[in-house]
């Protein structure tokens, strides 16, 4: 059987998975589900971990890695390129490239891969298809693409329907042109190598209660078979001999155990319990190792803490230094995108692609027990020929109109210049260059700038030198000056003063932040304060308490509002904002001190 191997590849919301799901369901898979399985990936809509299926299609096995669109998980997208042969592009009819598309498609040419353009949702009352076309075109030889390389075919979809064609005008029912596309423009993956002795490289991890670690790898020549006895070359030059217990293939989402795979297929390895992503399986000591796999840097870094606030353990499993040491070490194995500096004796060091890519990390974390406390994320600061470099990134603004001057001027104040800018039917398509210390924190007032109509997306350039202080907060914390228990009554008089986070009958703590302050200074407040009662009775005296419905703190949304003397803890139930330093005296003393130095 001959095997094609595909990625899937767009930006964020462009249509995947959607795309993926339809056509297992029109090979056959009908109760596959869906290719997001993670419990976080359906509560967002997004996809966050690569996944593999496989489909069989007129005699040919045809193998997908479903990738995720968000820029802060660009390392899952980097490590599938080096698997597969060739990919589908998804770009939206109506949006047309979006950053993410720039970035996935520049890796794709980069590695030679000759793309299939796939406008998708062409059935949106906005759909431009031969307009989107005529940009994704400009966007290969902008890219520096080859001639083989524009010369791409173009399908047009509508994955939520199962549809393909490949002319506007065209009927179709299913998706059977973009699947013969595939056959007729992705090439074999064998090439006939199965006859060498066995290379094969890992792209990705998994895990198994009863086998362990799960390695899968594609098969550039020979072939595995269970039982066989393999080196493995590590990134270091070093190899370790492990044996093979099990094998698996694809089938749809789930897995078929086998006893021999040839060259060109994708499969799952058990047995290697050493092993790590962009690592050679080969057959003697004699071969050469393939080519690492090449990363981006990641471009935030903040502190994980164990998590000291007075109601430290409440509610954690796992609570102790040594247990969030193990766990972090367990994702360095499967998240190639995340550095951690374990040298403090403090705290652990933890660099990431972006505030989504550590979220996600911190919401995984809660779910299995975890409790802990990190600090403020920070751009990574880096010397380049004696001088400061910081990460900038491309910032896409989709708008209405009537927003654009309020973008316009905080984007400014962050450092923010506009490279671009193009308005059609009311919406206005803005892009900035912007050091990411001017993107941190800002996502939360864009949705409130833009009433939720606006589409913010961003892309990292390259690190450029440093441009400079950033006045970014113009909103002070308000901070409890007592432990208890929060009041209707009291919360009803702080309410004007800021936003808050917490609602009544919320047990607080001295120390915690519980709202904050419109006019910038830092307050302190006593949420447990009741009213005064006397023995009188009267009936104008009463005043009705009418509470604003709370902002309640989400993971990400704690990490954006945060101030470099904050702390956010994070457990299991709770996400709560502190100060690092809980007593209100203590915390003046430390602020005149710094102020002298």
């Amino acid at each position: 059987m001959e095997i094609r191997n595909i990625a899937i590849i767009a930006h964020v919301d462009h249509g995947k998975t959607t795309l993926t799901d339809a056509l297992m369901k029109q090979c056959g898979f009908t109760d596959a589900g869906t290719m997001d399985s993670n419990a976080l990936e359906q509560e967002r809509g997004i996809t966050i971990y690569a996944k593999n299926t496989s489909i069989p299609y007129k005699g040919t096995k045809i193998n997908i890695v479903d990738t995720p669109g968000h820029a802060d998980f660009g390392s899952e997208v980097e490590r599938v390129l080096r698997s597969i042969d060739t990919v589908l592009l998804v770009v939206d009819a109506q949006e047309g490239p979006m950053p993410q598309t720039r970035f996935v498609l520049k890796k794709s040419l980069e590695l030679g891969i000759k793309p299939i353009v796939v406008i998708n949702k062409i059935d949106k009352p906005a759909a431009r298809p031969t307009e989107v076309h005529e940009m994704v075109l400009e966007l290969f030889m902008e890219l520096g693409a080859n001639d083989e390389q524009i010369n791409f075919p173009t399908v047009f979809a509508i994955g939520r329907e199962g549809i393909a064609k490949m002319n506007l005008k065209d009927e179709s029912k299913d998706l059977t042109p973009l699947l013969d596309t595939i056959i007729a423009h992705v090439p074999p993956a064998s090439f006939g190598k199965s006859d060498l002795p066995l290379t094969a490289q890992v792209f990705n991890l998994g895990y198994d209660n009863f086998l362990g670690r799960l390695a899968i790898a594609r098969i550039y020549s020979g072939k595995i078979k269970t039982g066989a006895n393999v080196l493995v070359k590590k990134i270091d030059g070093s190899t370790v001999s492990h044996k093979i217990t099990k094998l698996f293939t694809f089938e749809g989402t789930s897995r078929l155990e086998i006893e021999e795979a040839l060259a060109g297929d994708i499969v799952t390895v058990a047995g290697l319990p050493e092993i790590f992503i962009g690592e050679t399986i080969c057959a003697n000591e004699g071969m050469e190792a393939l080519p690492a796999i090449k990363i981006d840097e990641p471009t935030i870094t903040l502190n994980f803490l164990v998590n000291n606030a007075p109601f430290a353990g409440k509610e954690g499993k796992y609570v102790t230094g040594r247990q969030i040491r193990d766990r972090l070490l367990k994702e360095l194995e499967i998240n190639v995108g995340l550095k951690v500096d374990f040298s403090s004796n403090e705290y652990f060091n933890v660099s990431g692609r972006g505030e989504l890519h550590i979220a996600i990390l911190l919401e995984n974390m809660r779910r299995e027990g975890f409790e802990l406390q990190v600090s403020q994320p920070q751009a990574i600061i880096k010397n380049v020929d004696g001088r400061p470099h910081e990460p900038f990134e491309e910032v896409t603004i989709d708008a209405p109109e009537e927003f654009a001057g309020a973008v316009i001027e905080k984007l400014g104040k962050r450092r923010g210049l506009m490279t671009d800018m193009r308005t059609k039917d009311g919406q206005v398509r803005m892009i900035f260059e912007m050091p990411t210390r001017g993107i941190l924190g800002y996502r939360g007032e864009f949705v409130i700038d833009t009433k939720g109509l606006g589409i913010l997306c961003s892309r990292m350039i390259d690190f450029k030198p440093y441009c400079g202080e950033i006045t970014k907060r113009e909103t002070g914390a308000m901070v409890s000056m007592v432990a208890g228990k929060a009041l209707g009554f009291s919360l009803w008089n702080l309410q004007d003063r800021g936003t808050l986070y917490i609602g009544p009958a919320t047990e607080v703590y001295e120390g915690q932040i519980i709202g904050n302050t419109s006019k910038g200074e830092d307050m302190d407040v006593n949420p447990c304060k009741g009213k005064q009662l006397s023995n009188m009775r009267s009936s104008g005296n009463d005043e009705h308490i009418m509470l604003t419905p709370f902002f309640e703190l989400s993971i990400e949304r704690g990490l954006e509002i945060m101030g470099e003397d904050d702390y956010l803890e994070i457990t299991p139930k709770s996400v709560r904002l502190r100060k690092k330093v809980l007593n209100p005296g203590e915390r003046s003393r430390t602020k005149r001190l710094t102020s002298k130095e």
